[in-house]
């Protein structure tokens, strides 16, 4: 502070000394310090942050027949229906976590040590070592995505994703102002990627390589042998990988799962995972991140970053990370086999049924909870495309399934098979007759049959 001067400012026969300072230029403009009128406007991230399946959904005219009742399998939800629960040793866990009232606090925003080690211990294999400090606990598989790929772009990046392929990639990178290229999935070699269309989008922009198995939408479970190609790729053109495995070990019997990152030995993963599905809780909302690091390509600057990222939100739900070790280390075997035989038996219905109605091609999973189904849309000249054929199938049969269109792959549709095995069998009967009714030979067809 300035002294204060002993006699108030005065000289001493009483008159004020006033200091005169040169005139200071102001900008007119500025001498408004106030706005004239209300102007608040949603952000670009907000303007640019849009997701493909609710524009494609909430743009169809979906009225159901009222002489039918609604059969949705358009909801990647395996609780919808109530049946499929989860173990009561899943449930018995939280209530041990709410009653020890110990995880009412905020937690560390990576997660609590003890929670973090258990999900290494877990997923830690000699091929790919896994310490609590290699784990980042997320609000969901869908945070998990998020921060890896905040942490792996920047503005201008381009990103790798499958087509068809889970709509939240795109969703994400383009609000981020992050490019998304798609690679190609190929259905007639149950949707192995197009190895060489892959490599072919690679650039120096190209920032990160999203690769989901098990697939949704596809319901496909790659082999070993088609891992270590896709990191073939990977490594000739130093590209880290995203892995989403929210599906791992949701597969049918006689199908091997195996997790991408130990088959790498150069290649860094940044591997996605969660309870949601193969626990049956998506909504409690608890998912990770496995940093595979190699050859310390990542180093401290990723792991540093996703903490730093962690931080915007502190963290997913104490409860359920208190829960954890008893989820992960009690639940019985017993209970992911009765998922994935009901999971199985539905899809065979499925497959079995369409697979003879004439326009449809399905293509048969072996693992996740969806299939793929093809339409032969020049069978059905009276649509335009996939989604006007489901939506008159919701008109007419009260029958809904989504689009592919929502998956950036047109003349298909998916359908979900977490639904009770009889509501599985009606779907699929009002399907048949909603294709006998629209389909029509193509004149060659018709040519051939009169010979």
């Amino acid at each position: 502070l300035d002294p204060v001067p002993q006699n108030n400012g005065m000289n001493g026969n009483g008159v004020h000394h006033v200091s005169v300072r040169a005139p200071v230029s102001v900008n007119p403009a500025k001498l408004k310090s106030h706005r004239q009128r209300w102007n608040v406007r949603p952000s670009e991230m907000s303007k640019k942050t849009l997701n493909p399946i609710r524009a494609i959904v909430d743009g169809m005219k979906l009225t159901p027949n009222p002489e039918k009742p609604m059969i949705a399998l358009s909801i990647g939800d395996p609780t919808v229906f109530g049946n499929l629960p989860t173990d009561d040793t899943v449930l018995q866990a939280m209530k041990e976590a709410i009653d020890s009232h110990k995880y009412n606090g905020y937690a560390p925003s990576v997660g609590y040590q003890k929670s973090r080690e258990a999900v290494s211990n877990f997923y830690s294999c000699p091929e790919a070592p896994l310490e609590g400090k290699d784990v980042i606990l997320t609000s969901g598989c869908s945070q998990a995505i998020e921060l890896a790929i905040s942490v792996l772009c920047n503005p201008g990046d381009n990103i790798l994703v499958p087509c068809p392929g889970f709509s939240l990639y795109k969703t994400l990178a383009v609000s981020m102002g992050i490019q998304v290229k798609h690679y190609n999935l190929l259905p007639e070699k149950s949707w192995e990627i197009d190895l060489q269309h892959l490599e072919s989008l690679i650039d120096d922009k190209t920032a990160c390589l999203i690769v989901n198995n098990p697939s949704n939408p596809c319901g496909s479970v790659f082999t070993k042998d088609h891992q270590h190609k896709i990191l073939a790729v990977a490594s000739r053109n130093c590209i880290p990988i995203l892995a989403d495995e929210i599906y791992g070990d949701m597969v049918f019997p006689g199908c091997d799962f195996q997790p991408l990152a130990p088959l790498s030995s150069d290649v860094p993963i940044l591997s996605c995972g969660g309870l949601a599905k193969r626990w049956l809780v998506p909504g409690w909302r608890m998912g990770w991140i496995l940093i595979h690091d190699r050859n310390d390509i990542f180093g401290t600057g990723i792991r540093e970053g996703l903490v730093k990222l962690s931080q915007r939100i502190l963290g997913p739900c104490t409860v359920v990370q208190g829960a954890l070790e008893s989820i992960l280390n009690d639940t019985p075997p017993e209970f992911y086999q009765g998922t994935i035989s009901f999971l199985k038996s539905n899809s065979e219905i499925c497959f079995s049924e369409l697979s003879t109605v004439p326009g449809l091609n399905p293509v048969m999973p072996t693992g996740a909870m969806y299939i793929m189904v093809g339409i032969e849309m020049e069978h059905f000249p009276d649509f335009q495309n996939d989604v006007e054929f489901t939506e008159r199938l919701v008109t007419e049969q009260s029958v809904f399934c989504l689009p592919a269109t929502a998956f950036e792959y047109p003349n298909f549709f998916r359908i979900v098979v977490t639904v009770p095995e009889e509501m599985m069998i009606e779907a699929c009967i009002r399907i048949r007759e909603f294709c006998a009714r629209h389909y029509r030979p193509r004149s060659q067809d018709s040519h051939e049959l009169d010979q």
